[in-house]
């Protein structure tokens, strides 16, 4: 069986629109269907009859006013009504039902970054306590590292120790070997000025 659209069987039964004309409203047609409605609602007033739609919008306008009238400083008439609705007993189980769902949480106040350094930093997440003391422990190990307290700090010390006496010992045999050049040419010079 096919899935998708067609008006019999398959799941859903969307209709496909592709490859038809498209149907664009007139702004003619939406204003005589406007009043068409508007007339329709009004011959339901005179007959004292009420269709679903005009009760939803009564029950919606209440709502609104309600909701204005708590945002609004309590006046006389206002502080009646308001009261009135929050003495209506709570719909459905939400009220038996403690919810600790942390994303819901609507009184959570937050705070500037200026003011959680104010505060101290125990709120941190395990990822920036770990970098906080990765740093910390660099630091104490260069400190220890300058001063020579380290392994490495000791062996690179020895290793400078070593190349010290092979270029001081280097030093001694070019002076010797420059003196014994020296000393060959005074012997040379001597013995020619001799014969």
């Amino acid at each position: 069986m096919p899935r998708g659209g067609g008006a019999s069987g398959g799941r859903g039964g969307k209709k496909n629109h592709k490859g038809q004309r498209r149907h664009f409203t007139d702004e003619d047609e939406l204003k005589q269907q406007a009043q068409k409605n508007e007339r329709e609602k009004e011959w339901r007033r005179q007959r004292g009859i009420e269709s679903e739609e005009e009760e939803e919008e009564k029950d919606g306008e209440k709502a609104a006013a309600g909701a204005k009238n708590r945002d609004m400083p309590p006046s006389d008439s206002s502080s009646e009504s308001s009261s009135e609705s929050e003495d209506e007993k709570p719909k459905g189980v939400q009220h038996l039902i403690n919810i600790e769902n942390p994303n819901r949480m609507g009184g959570k106040s937050t705070k500037k970054v200026t003011e959680m350094g104010e505060s101290g930093g125990s709120n941190l997440s395990r990822r920036e306590r770990e970098e906080l003391e990765k740093q910390e422990a660099r630091r104490r190990y260069q400190v220890l590292h300058a001063a020579g307290k380290t392994e490495e700090a000791q062996a690179d010390l020895a290793r400078l120790a070593i190349i010290r006496k092979q270029r001081e010992e280097a030093a001694k045999k070019k002076e010797e070997e420059r003196k014994a050049k020296e000393a060959a040419k005074d012997a040379a010079s001597k013995s020619k000025g001799k014969s």
